[in-house]
């Protein structure tokens, strides 16, 4: 076995075996497009259009995956969404 088919091989590895979390926002009553939009921007380092889509999603699905990556990454970002009046959840 070469040494380049070994790495392959672990970095395969190291894929499969990392779980993934996703942040999921909710829909509500409360807050505005805009206001929604400025934090996902600010929280989740959307891109504008990124962050439109998303709202949109949330308001006609009632929810949206807006962030994935692992808990101690997603953490601070939900905390951000929390403070800011959104409901989200990491899962």
């Amino acid at each position: 076995m070469s040494t380049k088919e070994k790495i392959e091989e672990d970095v395969l590895l190291a894929e499969k075996t990392e779980k993934h979390n996703e942040i999921i926002l909710y829909n509500d009553d409360v807050n505005t497009f805009d206001h929604v939009i400025d934090t996902l921007i600010y929280a989740c380092d959307h891109t504008p259009e990124q962050a439109e889509q998303c709202s949109i999603i949330v308001h006609y699905k009632g929810q949206c995956t807006v962030k994935t990556g692992s808990f101690e990454e997603l953490k601070p970002r939900c905390t951000m969404l929390l403070e800011a009046g959104l409901s989200a959840e990491i899962s």
